[in-house]
């Protein structure tokens, strides 16, 4: 299994990508932001995405999308292919874009908006918060890209303060690297996003 930088010569795998993601969220139930091949091979192009590859076949990806003019960065559309779930790819998958991330916007702010337990606690581990969407990007052009999400409904109706997704953060201004990240046991974001479902999904229902 390699976990590279992905390049040009990757965008071969730009739609098995697409298709997985939306393959994914379709299972979950959740809302996942749809993307086409075209982005995905942008993404590559331009060495913004990680690949994981296992003697050619693809495994896994995430890509980086910048906003504010490079103040704020995202790892978004974090996906493992059916066939390699359950090994703890998508975690070295994270860690992977993530430093790449760091080297690449050294100063720029790192968020995340997921339903995505899994990715939440990810995300806890490598010193993210969980912080109001005020706190994220202003970009309108990132949050238009909701569009595609099942629960766009949902964030226009609560005038995009807060959605069934969890924003965090990670800002290397309040980072002291002689502090280990404070870990935060899954069942208390199972709580959130419980709670979230009770409020938002059950006016869905009326």
């Amino acid at each position: 299994m390699e976990i590279v930088i992905a390049n040009k010569s990757h965008t071969v795998y730009a739609e098995i990508i697409c298709k997985t993601i939306e393959d994914a969220a379709q299972v979950r139930g959740t809302g996942i932001a749809k993307r086409k091949p075209a982005y995905v091979a942008a993404k590559m192009e331009n060495g913004n995405a990680v690949i994981a590859l296992d003697k050619g076949k693809f495994a896994g990806f995430c890509y980086i999308e910048k906003w504010g003019h490079g103040k704020f960065v995202a790892n978004s559309g974090l996906i493992v292919h059916p066939d390699y779930r359950g090994i703890g790819l998508a975690k070295k998958i994270k860690l992977k874009i993530f430093e790449h991330s760091r080297k690449k916007y050294p100063n720029a702010k790192v968020f995340s908006i997921t339903t995505g337990l899994p990715v939440m606690k990810l995300n806890s581990d490598l010193g993210y918060k969980p912080v109001t969407f005020s706190e994220l990007t202003d970009d309108q052009s990132f949050w238009d890209g909701c569009q595609t999400c099942k629960n766009y409904d949902v964030l226009t109706r609560t005038n995009r303060k807060m959605c069934l997704c969890t924003g965090m953060l990670f800002d290397p201004k309040k980072q002291n690297e002689k502090e280990k990240p404070v870990e935060v046991k899954e069942n208390v974001f199972k709580r959130l996003k419980k709670m979230k479902q009770n409020l938002f999904l059950k006016k869905n229902k009326k």
